[in-house]
């Protein structure tokens, strides 16, 4: 396979993955195109297309899916948040001691090859490998040991003494704030990334920067006409825009120290688009009688400033042996039905599970906009979409008007819908597809444009590209085969 494509002996190539959380294939390689040469030169050289994000769409699991070849169900994580066993709230974060299922990384140091990780996410806690690594977003704190080896931190910390894994605070009202932060956290990185490119050997180097995911978050509605709160003009409209440049400018910087035996590929988990609203969950399960309460949630309560005063789902007391099923809340929504013999107050009966099932996904695709509009929600079970279902699964899977809504667990707010986040401003969701280039510098790809493929295609390509057997078990294909 390799030698066909590309002509060389596998065991010449490097491959360096570039990996931008939420970066969205519209802003790259249309609306942006000729003010980022450096993406430009990569596809017009390249292969190119959009990726196609796993199910739920979603940081976590989305970057363990497309580095292990494995989906969802197969790997037993549907979010950052995951039900640990069937009762009500027992729940777990998706660390990287969850994931089970070996990665690309993994793979490699077995092969002997060394490779180095930064900000990869699921990587704490660290964790050896035949290299280095340095953690990623869901690290507590740099004092809970942040690098492999361990005596890495320090290096890092004397290039960057204000190294971050994330910009903590991303939904925010001050936007100066939140593009200072994501600036110099982005600069830092690239501090960082540049030395560890000089210094240390590497035969697989990869970082994902999650700047992209905070700024689409916080600044969306600035930059996109079709957003309900774009204002023509507006201050922040470049945002974005700039933060693109910023880091077209540095990979230009990073390429620049490559040779022609490095494959370069850019690739990113899953897209942006604009955020609508929010269908509240939890509140049209219980206004439709699939939720039960001991005492209904407080309903139009505002505080001295006008804000809703919210209810969490976790602080209202629910009528267990009453409710049919409850949610979360999200960039996309989880439903859990309450079935008899499985939770430890189940309501719904086993020989009803699939009737009930059915039911609430044919009434969640009937909910309209506050207009009475078709959203054109898409509801998954998880036995249909997955090769296995590991773990506790939501029942449902739930992308409200195919993630122009985001689901909102929250009661109070007057109704089903909202236009305000509950946990902060945030102004995108995520959308199902990402992007990719593949750049070889010995094998020019004339800039040809690869469609139908999605990221569990991206691990089976790099163990290909490096000349390491493919597991058999990966469920992907190659990003180059059509």
């Amino acid at each position: 396979m390799l030698k066909r494509l590309f002509g060389r002996k596998p065991r010449e190539r490097k491959v360096m993955v570039i990996g931008l959380d939420c970066a969205a294939p519209e802003l790259v390689f249309d609306k942006y195109r000729d003010e980022l040469p450096t993406f430009r030169e990569l596809y017009r050289t390249g292969v190119y297309g959009e990726l196609e994000s796993c199910i739920p769409a979603i940081t976590v699991p989305a970057w363990s899916s497309m580095m292990s070849s494995k989906d969802p169900g197969t790997l037993g994580i549907y979010g950052f948040r995951n039900r640990r066993d069937y009762s009500y709230d027992n729940m777990f974060i998706a660390t990287g001691n969850y994931v089970k299922e070996p990665r690309v990384w993994d793979i490699l140091s077995e092969a002997g090859k060394h490779v180095t990780l930064i900000g990869v996410p699921q990587t704490f806690p660290i964790k050896p490998v035949n290299g280095t690594t340095i953690a990623s977003f869901l690290t507590p704190s740099l004092d809970s040991g942040f690098t492999w080896p361990e005596e890495l931190a320090q290096k890092v910390l004397s290039i960057a003494p204000n190294y971050q894994v994330d910009v903590r605070n991303f939904r925010t009202p001050d936007k100066d704030w939140l593009l200072q932060q994501i600036w110099d956290m982005t600069e830092a990185r690239f501090d960082v990334l540049n030395y560890l490119m000089e210094t240390e050997p590497w035969d697989y180097f990869m970082w994902v920067e999650m700047g992209v995911d905070r700024i689409h978050h916080g600044m969306w509605s600035f930059m996109d006409p079709g957003h309900r709160r774009y204002e023509p003009g507006n201050k922040y409209e470049n945002s974005i825009k700039d933060y693109y440049k910023l880091i077209d400018a540095q990979l230009q910087r990073m390429l620049s120290k490559i040779d022609d035996d490095t494959i370069v590929l850019v690739v990113s988990d899953h897209g942006g688009k604009k955020m609508d609203g929010g269908i509240c969950i939890n509140e049209w399960l219980w206004r439709n009688g699939y939720l039960a309460l001991k005492e209904a949630p407080p309903e139009d309560k505002f505080d001295e400033n006008g804000r809703r005063i919210l209810t969490p789902f976790a602080k209202v007391e629910v009528d267990w042996e009453n409710t049919i099923a409850w949610g979360s809340g999200g960039y996309y929504g989880r439903v859990f039905m309450n079935v008899e013999g499985r939770e430890p107050q189940g309501k719904v009966k086993r020989e009803d599970y699939e009737k009930v099932r059915d039911e609430l996904a044919e009434r969640f695709r009937a909910i309209t906009d506050p207009d009475g509009k078709d959203i054109g929600t898409v509801v998954y079970k998880p036995q249909e979409i997955y090769r296995k279902v590991r773990g506790i699964a939501p029942d449902l899977i739930v992308y409200w008007g195919n993630l122009d809504w985001r689901s909102v667990g929250s009661f109070g707010h007057g109704g089903i819908y909202t236009f305000e986040n509950d946990t902060g401003p945030d102004d995108a969701n995520h959308a199902s597809n990402g992007m990719f280039i593949l750049y070889d510098p010995r094998q020019p790809g004339g800039g040809r444009k690869i469609t139908g493929k999605q990221i569990m295609d991206v691990a089976p390509t790099i163990l290909d590209l490096m000349g390491v057997k493919v597991p058999a078990d990966m469920q992907g294909g190659h990003l180059l085969q059509t």
